[in-house]
Formats: structure tokens, sequence, C-alpha cells
């Protein structure tokens, strides 16, 4: 991939976090970075001008199950691609499906092929096998493409565990095999960027097998999947631990479906460059905001006559104009424009949070940071 680099810029000196660039065909990105969850292509209640001319994300992420479902990828590709079709002209990463195999439990049947599944929306059967996730994604265009995976369940036994991470292997080879085939047919000669994803639930050696076979693969990154499913805190940063070693460190790492603020802090020290997550967006939606002193539940009646910004260290446009008996106001009567405000300072909250971590590691102060933030911060 000419295209797409990862450059490291500084790190810590007392933890394994690290502040990088990825050069992309849509722009650099600064790392640590978060990328919100537009699965759909669309982060619900905010604009794509919200998103890039106000909140300045470099890159969101799109979910190639969703969008294959509808309006389908051949549509997206007759479009232009996903950036031209949603009108979007910074990076983009587009999930495989892998975690809607674990989630839609009951719809799917898992087999060596692929997975055969029915639709959640008309009932219709389809079958993603590894090639035709790599077709369905490379009509999408974006600028980072994940392998197909299965997200193995938690709980679940070492034995079935090793059986899901080897096939997620063995269709880790097959997407590199297609996806080679397509990008040499790209008009640029170049196709989208291909990370591999490790699994293995929560068995470390599995995790370090996963991780060194598909580092020979010599992938432009990795994914860690299958985390933040349900597992204690204390055993997904201990899989970390366990696999960053045996991934390149000149290569970009990324945490997939994670996470609350607290798991953005521990899994940076632990040296994790990019995450994703629906928490910013669906608690602000449930009423539920992130502050610089922790979760303030808005629909609380302790909120119903306070008329203070929601965070006064915030400079987000909801925190700057609105306050937050107004905030509750919008809530106990179903108005549209509390989700968007909420959802606009959420989202601003964590595109700070991986700033601020980002400078205090150029600056050789991340661990003090840290634990300044994690005594601040203790709820989320």
């Amino acid at each position: 991939m000419s295209t797409f680099r990862y450059e490291l810029i500084a790190r810590d000196p007392q933890s394994e976090a690290r502040a990088g660039l990825l050069h992309t065909p849509h722009g650099i990105i600064e790392t640590p970075v978060f990328m919100p969850v537009g699965t759909r292509a669309s982060v619900k209640a905010l604009s794509q001008q919200d998103l890039g001319e106000e909140l300045d994300a470099r890159i969101v992420l799109g979910n190639a199950y969703h969008l294959y479902l509808r309006p389908g990828d051949e549509l997206i590709a007759r479009a232009g691609g996903l950036h031209s079709f949603m009108g979007w002209d910074r990076a983009l990463l587009t999930d495989s499906g892998g975690f809607q195999v674990f989630s839609l439990k009951g719809l799917t049947r898992i087999k060596e092929e692929g997975v055969d599944f029915r639709s959640h929306l008309d009932g219709s059967s389809h079958l993603f096998s590894p090639e035709k996730v790599m077709d369905i994604e490379h009509h999408l265009g974006a600028d980072v493409i994940m392998a197909f995976d299965e997200c193995t369940p938690y709980p679940a036994t070492e034995d079935y565990a090793r059986l899901s991470m080897e096939r997620t292997q063995r269709w880790a080879v097959r997407c590199v095999t297609r996806h080679d085939e397509l990008s040499h047919r790209h008009p640029k000669g170049t196709g989208p960027a291909l990370f591999g994803i490790v699994q293995g639930s929560v068995y470390e050696s599995l995790r370090q097998r996963s991780a060194r076979e598909l580092a020979a693969l010599d992938l432009p990154g990795y994914a860690l999947g299958g985390l933040g499913v349900g597992e204690p805190t204390d055993q997904m940063l201990g899989m970390i631990e366990a696999c960053l070693p045996e991934l390149p460190e000149e290569r970009p790492r990324y945490l997939m479906g994670v996470g609350l603020p607290s798991d953005l802090a521990q899994s940076v020290a632990r040296g994790i460059d990019m995450f994703d997550c629906v928490i910013p967006t669906r608690n602000a939606r449930n009423g539920t905001l992130f502050t610089s002193q922790g979760r303030v539940r808005i629909k609380n009646a302790i909120h119903a006559e306070d008329l203070s910004p929601l965070d006064p260290d915030c400079a987000c446009k909801t925190c700057r104009h609105y306050h937050r008996a107004y905030l509750r106001h919008l809530f106990q009567t179903n108005e549209l424009l509390g989700l968007h405000l909420a959802t606009y300072h959420n989202v601003f909250f964590y595109l700070k949070l991986m700033r601020t971590m980002r400078q205090a590691i150029i600056d050789g102060r991340f661990r003090l940071w840290q634990e300044e933030f994690l005594s601040a911060c203790k709820d989320s």
C-alpha cells in the first residue's frame, strides 16, 4: 500500500503509549484516534458537516454487513464509492460484518465456507464468505477494510476458542488472496489497506498464536477483535498485553468495539492506536453524557433547575450555548434537538480525549496524565 502507511512520532517513556500518523488517500490521521461509528453511512444524530467541519473527525467507520443489505454495495459502487455516496471527503474504515455474526445469534450458521445468515430486515438468505466480503468492501471503497472473522463469544471454552480462531486465520488468508486479486484490478493499481483481526477469546496462548500468524501475512495493520464483549476489564487488558509484542511495531494496532473513556486511556497506555465504539453516540441518545467530572444522567430530576453548563471545561457548542436544565427539558419532551446536542457533546469529548492523550505522549507525561484522568473520571 503506497498510499497507506503508519509513521511513529513519539513514545511515552513510562508506558507503551505511542503517538503516530496514519497516512491515507483521504488525509493524515493523528493517532491515537477514536473513530465515530457510522454503521449505515451515518453517525446517528450528526451530519458529515458536523463531523468534519466542526468536530474535525479525521476518520469514521461504516459496516459492510449493513451497507450490503441496504442500500446495497453495488449501488454504492455505482455512486462512486462510499465517500461519494455519503458526502464524506475524509478517511473511512469499513468493518467486515464479523461482529454481526456474533450479535445476530439465531440468524446465522457458521461453516468453513463462510456464514449463512438470514437478513434481520426481511429474512432473506445470504452467504458471507471471505471472498464475498472482500468484494463488498472493495465496492464500498473505504481507505481501510477489515478481514472477515468470527467474533468469538464470551464465555467460550478453550477448545471452541481455538477452533474459532483457527477458522478466522484461514479466512484471513482467503481474504488476502481475494484482496490482492481485486487490488491489481484497481484503476490506480492499489486497493484499500487490509487489516487482519486477532481472535482467541481470553486465552493468552491462542491470542499470541493468532497475532503471530497474522503478522506473518505482512498486512498494513492489525486489529484485536472479540474483546469488550462481556469479559472483565482486567482480562481485556491482559489480552492486549499478550498480543501486542507479537505484532510489528511499525504497523497500527486497532482495538475493535472499545469502549468507555477509562478503557481508552488504559488501552492507549498498552500501545493501542485506534478505537471505535457506539458507546458515545448510543449513550448520548439515552441521556448519558461524558464530562471531565464523570458521567451525567441528564434525565435525572437533579438537573431540572440546573442552569450551569453540562461541563464547564468543555468548549463544544452544547456546553457553550446550553445549560443542563434545557438539555433535560429536551429529553423530557422528546425533542430531536436533544439527541443532536447530546451526541455532539459526547463525540467532541471523545475526540478531545484522544487529542489530549496524544499531546501527553508527545510531551512525555502520559503516565501522569492517565493517573489524573482516571482519578477524576472514576465512573467513565
